[in-house]
């Protein structure tokens, strides 16, 4: 576990190191150039789970459960917003459901935390959750990531999930989720694409969010620009800031204990 930059979470906790990529928004993952650096590094964990494809490295879909990372939080004491497997996701078809119900024993056990678990495949979260008995935890908000209309159906998987907070991160927002039902969901958070790679961000995509989000009552944050500003030309991410209609939004989910 660790502090981190990634502005709507404090630390990141990763019981798992590895993943495969699944759609467009995995294209430029910043997982994967992150696992390389580990490994030259020579962190066992992160050594051989990424393959050279031209310039860079992608996933090769090799994906490890890292029990010796599993009480990491028990050692936090203050009250933190956790982000799970920021390296990878907790529901890929190669982590076993017994090692996911002693990610969510964890969970249970150190209530002080709230944790964000965000993943790709919305329907393994689903009939994990439908099928098991691990239970509704207060303190654990359920995601999945959407980066374009190709994908949106993962908001209605998400829709399946027993939760007290369902959040959708789209990021990298690289197309248009026009007409995107956010009933039922209570957090949305919206940023463009970051690097040498970065995709354009369009404004209009932000604006069919953010009023999707005034129907439904959801809570709106805005990450980033990324690479590409609003007026489509390209700069640092720091220069392109986070502002939004004039302003920052850093809304939060209404449940938080």
């Amino acid at each position: 576990m660790a502090e981190t930059e990634i502005e709507w979470t404090d630390a990141t906790w990763n019981p798992v190191a590895g993943c495969s990529i699944v759609s467009a928004g995995c294209t430029n993952c910043y997982a994967m150039e992150m696992a390389r650096r580990l490994a030259a590094m020579k962190m066992s964990k992160y050594e051989g789970l990424t393959r050279k494809s031209g310039d860079r490295h992608v996933w090769n879909g090799t994906v490890r459960e890292d029990r010796s990372a599993l009480d990491l939080p028990r050692k936090w004491i203050k009250p933190k917003k956790i982000f799970v497997n920021s390296m990878s996701d907790l529901f890929h078809p190669e982590v076993t459901d017994g090692f996911i119900e002693d990610v969510w024993r964890v969970m249970r056990e150190t209530p002080q935390h709230n944790y964000q678990i965000l993943t790709k495949r919305p329907e393994r979260l689903a009939d994990f959750l439908l099928s098991s008995s691990v239970g509704i935890l207060k303190n654990v908000w359920l995601g999945t990531s959407v980066e374009n209309e190709a994908v949106v159906g993962r908001v209605r998987e998400l829709k399946k999930v027993p939760a007290v907070v369902r959040f959708i991160s789209f990021e990298p927002l690289i197309g248009s989720v026009a007409g995107v039902d956010l009933t039922d969901i209570h957090w949305a958070i919206v940023g463009g694409e970051s690097g040498r790679l970065a995709r354009p961000l369009k404004e209009e995509w932000i604006d069919e969010i953010y009023d999707a989000c005034g129907v439904a009552g959801c809570a709106f944050f805005f990450k980033q620009w990324g690479t590409w500003g609003k007026d489509n030309k390209k700069r640092s991410k720091k220069e392109n800031g986070r502002e939004y209609k004039g302003r920052t939004w850093d809304m939060m989910p209404a449940h938080t204990h």
